[in-house]
């Protein structure tokens, strides 16, 4: 869900950026979407970190039903 939010939140604030004729408020923008990317990839490590730290499986899925962690690439193997 949170990545969810960040993405949505990069796609607005890029369609505003490309409809600003003034450079001041363009380069606003494009330091919100560059801070954006950081929440993003911040939340990324932190899951796979969480994951890599916890073996217990059954507190894994919880947390990932809550969103606390987006679900492991080697979840998506199959």
């Amino acid at each position: 869900m949170v990545v969810d939010v960040l993405t949505t939140i990069e796609e607005l604030l890029g369609e505003v950026q490309e409809d600003m004729d003034n450079p001041d408020a363009s380069y606003k923008l494009r330091t919100a979407r560059q801070l954006l990317s950081v929440l993003e990839q911040r939340n990324e490590d932190l899951s796979m970190a969480v994951s890599e730290a916890v073996s217990d499986d059954e507190l894994l899925d919880r947390l990932r039903e809550l969103d606390y962690i987006q679900p492991a690439v080697d979840d998506f193997a199959g």
